[in-house]
């Protein structure tokens, strides 16, 4: 089963490179508690017990958060900010009452060649003169700043794309599981950079749970879960599913079937959060979408493909990424828009369920899905955040 999801647009790019001109981060040691708002204290690190992401005082904690992409791909920064400084887009960011952010990055950031571009030093005189590694660290060290927590996306191995596995010609595991382990020493003392999201979406040949080390997705997050815990045990472990399980097929990264008979095993299993991706039928015309019960099929889809971790009280999952343009119900012509169903629909089977998540995206600029914000980088898509309102943990603070 096959996908395709822009990232980026071509002419967003072209921009970009049109206004180009040419870190350490926080000090904080793991006991402290962590800004947030409506007088609850966050006390970190954070763990699991049972289907719950907890802090260290035992309190739920629920990531309510959104993706920023841009340090995946040959920006080696994030979207936007040829447009706008970090500051303010971290600023409005947090306004909006997101406790975390997912944050995108490659292999090939960390390599030297890779130069920041596409950004406005004159509004991000901060960043000048900065490789994309430093970049990264100035990004996290602002979200942090904030009071929303960072949970690391490996997204792919180099800016050019994704990749069905966490290994390829040019990225191999052991640099994969080194970039990794390089990242959680860093970020050992900034309690408030909570996890690692090992590969995204892995797919096509990737299997679950049958052993050797060229396509068992399961068995390398084992490997690369507790080589990250080694050098920093605070973190959460993210693991995403696969496509295809036992022939049946989902969204990329979206089907954790396997996780019933082969569950990932860490050193330390309450590090371990799972994650599933999902889509609409903008991205691909599943067959569930024009199922005559659409959208009543829906909950029992979910829970078959990863919900019963939760509804079985085996793990935490996180909603690493969905989205859509489009939150109505009914489309121009007073059909029914599905993709705006779909996305009503996942949202209150997230609430009903504890489910975390973190949406995609803020960039306006992902192909198929847009953004929180609207094309010009400034405004808000109002109708989607008061969607995504409509199930907030607590808030991060608005200011530092």
């Amino acid at each position: 089963m096959k996908r395709s999801r822009l990232v980026w647009l071509s002419a967003t790019l072209a921009l970009a490179a049109a206004v180009t001109a040419g870190c350490t981060a926080m000090n904080k040691s793991a006991d402290k508690t962590a800004p947030q708002a409506a007088g609850r204290q966050l006390k970190l690190p954070l763990h699991t017990a049972g289907n719950r992401i907890v802090d260290a005082a035992g309190k739920t904690v629920t990531f309510t958060g959104v993706n920023w992409f841009g340090l995946e791909t040959n920006t080696f920064a994030p979207h936007g900010l040829w447009s706008r400084s970090l500051d303010d887009m971290l600023d409005q960011m947090a306004a909006q009452g997101f406790n975390s952010v997912r944050l995108p990055f490659s292999n090939e950031l960390f390599d030297a060649a890779s130069k920041p571009n596409g950004l406005d030093y004159h509004l991000n005189p901060t960043l000048q003169g900065l490789n994309g590694a430093q970049v990264m660290d100035k990004v996290v060290e602002g979200i942090t700043k904030r009071g929303m927590m960072v949970i690391l996306d490996r997204h792919r191995p180099t800016s050019q794309g994704q990749s069905n596995l966490w290994y390829t010609d040019k990225i191999s595991e052991d640099r994969w599981i080194s970039d990794w382990t390089k990242l959680a020493k860093q970020y050992r003392d900034n309690p408030l950079v909570v996890g690692a999201d090992l590969h995204n979406e892995p797919h096509g040949e990737a299997t679950w749970g049958t052993g050797g080390d060229k396509t068992d997705w399961r068995a390398a997050a084992e490997r690369a879960g507790n080589a990250i815990l080694k050098e920093n045990p605070n973190w959460l472990i993210v693991v995403e599913g696969i496509e295809s399980y036992d022939g049946n097929g989902y969204w990329w990264g979206g089907n954790l079937q396997g996780a019933a008979k082969y569950p990932v095993r860490l050193k330390d299993p309450t590090k371990l959060v799972y994650s599933a991706h999902d889509y609409s039928p903008k991205v691909w015309s599943q067959q569930w979408f024009t199922d005559p019960a659409f959208p009543a099929n829906m909950p029992a889809l979910w829970d078959k493909q990863f919900g019963y971790l939760v509804k079985n009280n085996v793990a935490p999952v996180l909603m690493g990424e969905f989205g859509g343009r489009s939150v109505a119900e009914t489309d121009a012509k007073g059909g029914k828009d599905l993709e705006g169903i779909w996305q009503r629909h996942l949202i209150a089977y997230l609430k009903d369920n504890g489910l975390s998540y973190t949406y995609w995206s803020w960039n306006p600029n992902s192909g198929d899905t847009g953004g929180v914000l609207k094309d010009d980088w400034k405004t808000i898509d109002q109708p989607k955040m008061d969607l995504l309102k409509s199930y907030q943990s607590v808030p991060a603070a608005k200011k530092p």
